[in-house]
């Protein structure tokens, strides 16, 4: 009997133990699906109706390339990947249909670069929430990572 009983409370550590690494996971902003994690996800909220910017940054911890082909969330009607970029002094930004991360790169997504595009809020916004956004790799890999709202003047 006090065998069975050591045997079952046993049991028990490991799986609060796992409670536990998650929620220090979360709590430490990091999202991760198969060898893809997220850091760093911020959402940098405008005023009024006007889009918002999403920066964050993309680890490809497997031995093949991973390919981003979108971006969804329930708090926007539309979530797009863009990129700014610099030509003859010129700047201009533009979506693109796709970004392939090789194995073992870290592709950071920032303010005059790679960022998504947030337009058309669903719902009411303020810097300090949180907003859940889906990732949406080729091979229809998902990855749900939760983005801090925060003012475009702390980026």
């Amino acid at each position: 009997m006090l065998n069975r009983h050591h045997r079952g409370r046993s049991r028990r550590i490991p799986l609060r133990l796992a409670w536990g690494l998650l929620a220090v996971w979360i709590l430490a902003g990091i999202a991760q699906a198969d060898d893809q994690t997220v850091t760093q996800a911020r959402l940098s909220l405008l005023p009024g109706d006007m889009p918002g910017a999403g920066y964050f940054e993309l680890h490809n911890g497997g031995d093949a390339p991973v390919t981003l082909v979108g971006a969804s969330s329930d708090a926007f009607k539309s979530v797009a990947l863009h990129r700014s970029m610099s030509r003859d002094g010129m700047a201009s930004m533009h979506a693109v249909p796709r970004i392939e991360i090789a194995p073992g790169e870290t592709l950071e997504f920032a303010p005059k670069g790679y960022h998504l595009m947030f337009m058309k809020r669903s719902r009411s916004l303020s810097v300090g929430d949180k907003v859940e956004v889906t990732l949406e790799f080729a091979g229809e890999k998902a990855l749900p990572v939760m983005f801090d709202v925060v003012s475009p003047v702390s980026m």
